[in-house]
């Protein structure tokens, strides 16, 4: 980090990996993506923040017990311990706040820690997402035991303590390893979910929700998706691995019909809950794998103008690209948070009929080596 703002745990945290000025962070990246993606066409310049700091609005730590004391940090899967962190410059400062409030309020009604080598205790993670928009702060405890008597009375006083709280959610992991949280969901105070505004959208937001951790970026980043695709109003799209919708409802506002396709079930209730919030009546939803989804549309020889794709890390299957290949959108819009594997598709897509027609790097997560990337694709 810049010297003015260096972090205590750097070296130990690991959250962090440049430990150089911003303006020196952004001409790495630029590198990277020229090195990686430079092959298909030219690089946009990458597009950074005016403030590189306090940006993220999800905040996940472990507990631990240390120095006869609660704490919160990061574990270390190396060494299999906890590093201590009592405040980070790159986390929204209310959910540092309430971070420190829990692990003061688990002393004060004796809610014990989980215990990593005998898999006993309660209190294992909390994760902690702010709406930048709403204000509204979801708070979800990940605890190792389904029996924890005091956990709504240490949620009810940590709303006491932090009004802006609209839910308390606690779920179960059982698993010895590092899952912040479990399958099921249990609500100790609120409803279990908030909203957030996106782009003038409103989107509701859960626990298990995907959702960017980068607000200002994330804007920026799905304006430009949107603008890429060219949208005039008449074009069908597909928005595979759509999460809770983001990208979907914010171009339904410019396209014929859109058919959002997502995995995750809890994702895929947020997303036709945030198309019913929107009133975006040329919007559906749809359960299930995208490359399955597409394969049975190539199948049918269905066809489609434009498809946004946003995958994980792992990039598309070899079976989503096929059957996009197959259907030949006119214009391909592919968001990667992973230029790798988007650099290996890539490769595909542009050997089997389209052209790349502009990339643009977008730093969603200063301070770390990670890169966003936006690649816009027509039809040779």
């Amino acid at each position: 980090m810049e010297k003015e703002s260096r972090c205590p745990v750097y070296k130990k945290c690991g959250g962090c990996q440049l430990d150089v000025t911003y303006p020196q962070q952004l001409s790495y990246k630029m590198r990277t993506v020229i090195g990686l993606l430079g092959r298909f066409g030219h690089v946009e310049p990458i597009v950074g923040m005016d403030d590189p700091l306090r940006y993220r609005c999800k905040v996940s730590r472990a507990f631990g017990f240390a120095h006869g004391r609660i704490v919160s940090g990061v574990w270390q899967s190396s060494s299999d311990k906890l590093t201590s962190i009592d405040c980070c410059a790159l986390e929204d400062e209310q959910a540092t706040a309430i971070v420190a409030t829990l692990c003061r309020l688990a002393e004060q009604y004796k809610v014990r820690t989980y215990d990593q080598r005998t898999g006993k205790g309660c209190l294992r993670f909390v994760t902690v997402r702010v709406g930048k928009q709403t204000g509204e702060i979801l708070v979800a405890l990940g605890v190792g035991r389904e029996k924890c008597p005091p956990l709504k009375d240490l949620a009810a006083a940590l709303v006491a303590c932090h009004p802006s709280v609209k839910t308390v959610v606690a779920s179960v992991s059982t698993d010895r390893r590092n899952l912040v949280l479990g399958e099921t969901v249990t609500v100790l105070y609120g409803d279990g979910h908030i909203t957030d505004r996106l782009c003038g959208l409103d989107f509701t937001v859960s626990a298990h929700s995907f959702f960017q951790v980068n607000p200002v970026q994330t804007e920026n980043l799905y304006r430009a998706a949107v603008e890429m695709a060219e949208l005039d109003g008449t074009q069908t799209v597909i928005d595979a691995y759509c999460g809770v919708g983001t990208i979907g409802l914010i171009a339904s506002r410019c396209a014929k019909s859109v058919t959002a396709v997502e995995l995750n079930g809890a994702a895929v209730k947020n997303a036709k809950e945030n198309v019913r919030r929107n009133g975006a009546e040329n919007v559906r939803v749809l359960n299930g794998d995208a490359g399955d989804f597409m394969q049975d549309l190539a199948a049918m020889g269905e066809t489609v103008d434009v498809v946004f794709t946003d995958p994980p890390r792992a990039g598309c299957s070899r079976e989503f690209l096929t059957a996009l290949t197959d259907m030949k959108p006119r214009r391909v819009v592919y968001i990667s948070c992973n230029p790798e594997t988007q650099a290996r598709d890539l490769r595909y897509l542009t050997g089997n009929g389209y052209r790349i027609d502009r990339i643009r790097p977008f730093d969603m997560f200063p301070f770390t080596k990670h890169i966003e990337t936006i690649c816009s694709l027509s039809r040779k």
